[in-house]
């Protein structure tokens, strides 16, 4: 039977994404693309609970990681047609792409928050220690784990390797702003794809990534776009409550599995009991969010009435409330909350599980590992030397949030109305 020439997949973002069996790289990445640890990727939403908020947000890892492997391949061949000794790299840059993510736990980043995972630390255990993934790595070139693992540690001799995947401006960054967007409907989040591409350089004398002076505008734009998603999207309120519901269900089902009165699988057995980083490779890759979402599915019935009700809540998408609290000073906050917490203790709540302050922290723009320079007639510059916009960026923005059950609000509502009056 006659081989077909190759895959396509049809993304919503970058249409058909062509790989060919005729280039090696190609395969190596159609087959890797094929083994059960990446496959895995598709039952991960790539914004973990954020679904609950934004209900088109339903995109998975999976998809995510070939748009991040097509916008690599995009801008390394352009790179490439100005600088052929890159030559060598290709298969470096397009499997480190495609696998950066392969290490993230159920609900995404959001498992980083439950259990303290870290997905950069199992993507690069998965590499090492998954047979299936490991193998083709060798079996292409004996030196390609190791030239995968610079780029995530940023170590690559030729770091524009490395900032096309890891970096302020990576291909990492532009796909998951663009997808997020169009899952969300959030519009400010459109990215000018094209300008971008068309701006980058390669500049030999540092062996990195520039951006060509005119590309600049295109630039402050992405910049602004992902200070707006941060701010809009990734931390909404009703996202970091729906965080909470999870990380107290769990809280509670940890004690529960102690006591001895928590039914589990040996997947979630061995989640729930060690530390995550610490898993064996089989604990850490059986799971994903449908293991999670089962459980809860069953924990709305287990008889402990906290464990039920947070179940509940999370999969009835009954959730808590937020109040911005920012303005507050620490003193005040600390006092807001230990009156709603005895205002629920005498309501019938067990307040530590159904009460707390969280803050979050928006940067539009760091001088993370180099930055973004820019290729100017005197030299390659700093973007935040240039541009007054991005110079603005560059301020940290934070919110802090006190978060409650919907049963509080009216008290809530009246201890406000006293303060104002």
């Amino acid at each position: 039977m006659q081989r077909s020439l190759g895959r396509t997949y049809h993304d919503p973002l970058h249409g058909a994404i062509s790989l060919s069996w005729a280039d090696p790289t190609e395969a190596l990445l159609i087959r890797l693309i094929d083994t059960p640890a990446f496959q895995r990727l598709r039952r991960i939403r790539q914004l973990g609970p954020a679904s609950l908020t934004f209900h088109g947000a339903e995109a998975s890892r999976f998809t995510h990681s070939l748009g991040v492997m097509a916008i690599a391949r995009r801008a390394f061949d352009q790179l490439l047609s100005q600088c052929p000794e890159l030559q060598p790299h290709r298969a470096t840059v397009l499997c480190a792409a495609l696998l950066h993510d392969i290490g993230h736990g159920p609900f995404s980043h959001t498992c980083e928050e439950l259990f303290g995972s870290q997905h950069e630390h199992w993507t690069e255990r998965i590499l090492r220690e998954s047979a299936p993934v490991r193998d083709l790595l060798d079996a292409y070139d004996p030196t390609l784990l190791q030239q995968i693992e610079q780029v995530y540690r940023k170590q690559h001799p030729f770091a524009c390797v490395w900032q096309l995947v890891t970096s302020q401006l990576d291909c990492d960054r532009l796909d998951y702003l663009m997808r997020d967007s169009y899952f969300t409907g959030a519009s400010y989040g459109k990215l000018d794809l094209d300008r971008i591409m068309l701006a980058m350089r390669y500049d030999p004398e540092g062996k990195q990534l520039v951006i060509a002076q005119k590309g600049v505008s295109a630039i402050e734009h992405y910049l602004i776009v992902r200070y707006l998603m941060y701010a809009q999207i990734y931390n909404h309120p009703k996202n970091i409550a729906a965080t909470w519901v999870l990380e107290q269900a769990f809280r509670r089902a940890r004690i529960l599995l102690a006591e001895g009165s928590l039914p589990v699988d040996e997947t979630v057995e061995a989640w729930l009991q060690h530390e995550s980083n610490h898993l064996t490779l089989d604990q850490y890759l059986a799971a994903d969010d449908g293991v999670f979402l089962y459980h809860l599915q069953r924990w709305q019935r287990h008889p402990d009435p906290v464990l039920a009700d947070l179940s509940r809540r999370f999969i009835d998408r009954d959730l808590f409330k937020t109040w911005d609290i920012t303005t507050l000073s620490s003193e005040q906050q600390q006092d807001l909350l230990h009156r709603i917490q005895n205002w629920l203790q005498q309501a019938g709540f067990i307040a530590p599980y159904y009460t707390g302050i969280r803050t979050v922290f928006s940067r539009g723009y760091t001088l993370y590992h180099q930055g973004i320079k820019v290729q100017t007639l005197s030299g390659v510059q700093e973007i935040s030397e240039l541009s007054p916009l991005v110079q603005t960026l560059t301020s940290s923005r934070h919110r802090s949030w006190l978060i409650y059950p919907r049963e509080a609000e009216e008290w809530l509502l009246a201890l406000s109305l006293g303060a104002s009056g």
